[in-house]
């Protein structure tokens, strides 16, 4: 087995799912895109099992970072799991208990809903991790 399929069976198998799952995640997402005269984003797999990994990460470590304890950005958990890119965002929460109220806050929030309506992603991951910890990774594929 390869090591991206490794860490993707790895993080599956750890994975707490969103409570509302991935299609009403990435149709709220794409309403608002809709809203602001943006293209619509696609699910993608891979991003949502880096989202999760981060999501796990800093709720069983006691954290709450865009930083992962090793120092890891966004941009190099999403380059680990094999995706190339070009553009990459995260939007991170912590206490939320819906998907409604995690995706509220973020559409409050200047630099959050920036990231959402970014004509520069294409695709994008939501997990929820214990203790309600949000992560959403937004990417295109390498440009």
């Amino acid at each position: 087995m390869n090591r991206r399929a490794l860490i993707t069976a790895g993080l599956a198998f750890c994975a707490h799912p969103l409570s509302a799952g991935e299609e009403p995640a990435l149709a709220k997402v794409n309403h608002l895109r809709r809203q602001s005269g943006r293209a619509p984003l696609r699910w993608s797999p891979v991003l949502e099992a880096v989202a999760q990994a981060h999501a796990d990460d800093m709720a069983q470590r006691g954290y709450f970072s865009h930083r992962g304890v090793d120092g890891a950005s966004v941009g190099d958990r999403v380059r680990r799991a094999g995706y190339s890119w070009c553009a990459v965002a995260e939007n991170i929460a912590q206490g939320q208990r819906s998907l409604d109220a995690v995706l509220a806050g973020w559409q409050g929030s200047p630099g959050h809903r920036r990231n959402m309506l970014s004509a520069a992603m294409a695709e994008l991951g939501v997990a929820r991790g214990p203790g309600n910890t949000w992560v959403m990774v937004l990417a295109r594929h390498g440009c």
